[in-house]
């Protein structure tokens, strides 16, 4: 299922590239890139992960599911927003991803405590941001009941799920993933994960709060951007800019790393007056997500393609899906940056990179095949 969930991801995000270029709705191209694509594959992720941080057994059946609830929850959503649905579609979605998130975050809490010794601390930003999600789906909920403080809770939600649950769960991952993609040793990534969670929380909990108290805009901005900068200089300083540029994945990682913070301060600057929000909503999508997933499934999807011992079926599926990182990533945030800006051209080199990782995963998934 982890690979279904992977190719799923980039389909949602071709889809949200599609119906950014035939006008459809921001919310709906939004829910198609967050709710049907991220969401799910951060669910499986976490289920790929906990158990490696935990040093416990694989995921129970029903967990395993969870990303499948999300993915329906989220196909739902996005069919209400085109029009394809009535409204009263958002409700059940919501209610499932209630239940989903919450069975998620229970799973974590019970992993940590039955873990011998201390559990890995890139847990604990795994809790926050299941947190952040279940308090996401509460707002909504209650907006769409309390159609008054629809606003602020709709803001509320929007940065809730952005910073709080992707980006929360993108950075605790990303500290283990990218020394991971590299083959060394990151032996501060567990000294940076402890150190920087208050702060994360802290920018994220000011940036939802801000419809009800706007100066907490930048507050949490420079927080969350504080945060990125330690991130990404203790990459160049343990890992070193050579090999993270010349590997395709880490490239990407720390591609989004960069297009993260480009967000943070196109947030930084509508917090300020300096520019309207929707764009910033945009950049998100394109130049940390994109990056994000691309990154992380020319990793992951080779050892979910062939687990166990390293083969060498896995290092050749790795060495297709790595190719054309750099080029991926100059698409992505090139695209993104001109999207940010307000240029509509920016969403074709967008569909550019999309559409040369689904080349190199069609064709590598294939490739391989028939090696094992």
């Amino acid at each position: 299922m982890l690979i279904y969930l992977g190719c799923s991801a980039v389909a949602a995000f071709a889809l949200a590239v599609g119906l950014t270029v035939a006008g459809a709705p921001p919310a709906a191209v939004a829910h198609a890139a967050f709710a049907l694509g991220a969401m799910p594959l951060i669910f499986a992720a976490m289920g790929h992960f906990v158990p490696v941080l935990t040093r416990s057994p694989g995921v129970e059946p029903m967990i395993h599911r969870l990303p499948l609830v999300m993915q329906a929850a989220g196909a739902l959503v996005v069919a209400v927003l085109v029009g394809a649905m009535p409204g009263w579609g958002l409700h059940p979605a919501i209610l499932a991803g209630l239940v989903a998130t919450g069975l998620m975050l229970g799973w974590t809490f019970r992993r940590g405590r039955a873990c011998l010794g201390k559990p890995h601390p890139g847990l604990a930003w795994y809790k926050a941001s299941l947190a952040c999600l279940l308090t996401a789906l509460v707002a909504i909920f209650a907006g769409l009941l309390w159609p008054a403080g629809y606003a602020a809770l709709r803001l509320a939600h929007l940065h809730l799920n952005t910073l709080g649950f992707i980006g929360l769960a993108a950075v605790g991952t990303l500290h283990v993933l990218m020394p991971t993609a590299l083959g060394m040793p990151d032996p501060q990534a567990a000294l940076r994960l402890r150190r920087q969670l208050p702060w994360a929380i802290g920018g994220v909990v000011a940036s939802a709060l801000a419809g009800l108290a706007h100066w907490l805009a930048p507050l949490g901005a420079l927080v969350l951007a504080g945060v990125v900068i330690h991130t990404l200089a203790g990459w160049l300083k343990t890992l070193g800019a050579r090999r993270i540029i010349n590997d395709g994945a880490a490239v990407a990682l720390f591609g989004a790393g960069l297009g993260l913070l480009a967000v943070i301060a196109a947030g930084l600057a509508h917090g300020l007056g300096g520019m309207p929000g929707r764009p910033a909503v945009t950049g998100f999508f394109a130049l940390f997500l994109l990056p994000l997933v691309t990154g992380a499934l020319s990793q992951l999807l080779p050892v979910w393609r062939f687990p166990g011992p390293a083969t060498p079926p896995r290092a050749q599926l790795r060495a297709r899906l790595v190719r054309f990182g750099a080029l991926r990533t100059a698409l992505f945030l090139a695209g993104g940056g001109l999207l940010t800006a307000g240029v509509a051209a920016g969403a074709l080199l967008l569909a550019a990179g999309v559409l040369l990782f689904a080349g190199v995963l069609v064709m590598g998934l294939l490739g391989t095949r028939s090696t094992r």
